[in-house]
């Protein structure tokens, strides 16, 4: 005669209440770890949504094209320089500068550059060279921006329209 076991020592008991309640427990984790990581849209643009269609306005990418602007971002031990290529740029404007961390957003960084150097230069700023960095120089009031990518280990890179040819008006 076989004996009869207590219900905690069958293991088709444990399958029957343990698979569920691991369900449970993991999508608690990824429902948890998807809250916290934030949205994955690395795009830094003001976007609108239109009758579930994503507008940005691409004037200042116009208008850089159009003014045939270029720019080189150089990174050196004293700090951050840009230096005019191309285009009509005003030597005596204040700039602005954003180093956009590729997908996290916390470690974006928005300087502002004051004329010096061979352009405008901010001494006194260290950016992380172990990633990449998204680079973005504009004028104070946005009504152009040229932008580019400060590859990993690299001290310099090339800054140009977002739009290749500007549409003529």
């Amino acid at each position: 005669m076989t004996e009869k076991r207590p219900f905690w020592r069958e293991p088709m008991v444990w399958l029957v209440a343990g698979l569920p309640f691991a369900s449970i427990v993991a999508s608690i984790i990824l429902i948890t770890v998807a809250i916290r990581t934030g949205g994955a849209d690395t795009v830094t643009d003001d976007v609108k949504r239109v009758a579930q269609i994503q507008t940005t306005d691409l004037g200042p990418d116009q208008r850089a094209a159009e003014w045939d602007l270029s720019a080189v971002f150089r990174v050196d031990e004293k700090g951050v320089e840009v230096i005019r290529v191309t285009g009509r740029f005003n030597p005596k404007s204040t700039l602005q500068l954003k180093l956009l961390h590729p997908s996290q957003a916390e470690q974006d960084q928005v300087l502002t550059l004051p004329p010096g150097g061979l352009g405008w230069r901010l001494d006194g700023i260290q950016v992380d060279l172990s990633h990449d960095w998204k680079v973005e120089l504009a004028s104070l009031d946005e009504h152009w921006r040229i932008k580019g990518r400060l590859p990993k280990q690299e001290l310099a890179a090339r800054l140009g329209p977002a739009l290749k040819d500007a549409p003529t008006p």
